[in-house]
């Protein structure tokens, strides 16, 4: 109860206080009605019964308690639209916060993305990336020269020899050298060469 009765507001009270009041107007009203009802049945049994100047004073009550229920329905209309200003007002209230609260967010919004300037400053630069981009995509897609072709071929073989030049050149120093050794002749022809030399002792005798 306590916690339900401290979120109570000031505003709320006075809705509550104007609504009771309605409802006391309400029943006052209806307790005119009983009455003036009441005064119309007596005067009509006092005129029945031959009694015209009690039925007359009957009548005359009656006149005044109609002329109160018209004030209070005055009272009740000014109290209804009092309640429903006080109402709409609250809302509006409301309204204005969620509007302020709503306004300071967006400035902090704007704050971090730098204001006006920078975000038209980045949209240009994110505009000139995105067209530089396009010319590079369609010289790419089919509107090189020859000549261009040429040159983007000459100068990928560059970059390989600069790149690869090194580690070939190390990789041929690392392989072992070719040895510079005669292989030994097959058996038949070290036979051959043998039947074409002349023999020592024959070559002797036909020279004596």
């Amino acid at each position: 109860m306590g916690n339900t009765s401290s979120r109570v507001t000031a505003q709320d009270k006075a809705i509550l206080d104007l609504k009771l009041q309605r409802d006391k107007l309400h029943q006052y009203q209806r307790r005119i009605s009983v009455l003036t009802e009441r005064e119309t049945a007596a005067a009509r049994q006092l005129l029945a019964a031959g009694d015209r100047r009690r039925a007359l004073l009957a009548l005359r009550r009656k006149k005044y308690q109609e002329s109160l229920l018209a004030k209070t329905d005055d009272q009740l209309a000014q109290l209804e639209q009092l309640t429903r200003s006080v109402e709409f007002a609250l809302i509006q209230k409301d309204v204005l916060f969620g509007l302020r609260q709503g306004t300071r967010v967006l400035r902090e919004i704007h704050a971090e993305m730098g204001g006006l300037d920078h975000v038209e400053k980045l949209m240009g630069e994110t505009a000139d990336a995105i067209a530089y981009q396009k010319e590079v995509s369609e010289m790419l897609g089919g509107r090189m020269t020859n000549q261009d072709e040429d040159e983007v071929e000459d100068e990928l073989a560059a970059l390989e020899q600069e790149v690869n030049g090194p580690a070939a050149a190390a990789a041929a120093d690392a392989l072992p050298s070719v040895p510079d050794t005669k292989l030994p002749e097959p058996r038949a022809a070290e036979q051959q060469r043998q039947r074409q030399e002349p023999e020592p002792e024959r070559t002797a005798v036909l020279a004596s």
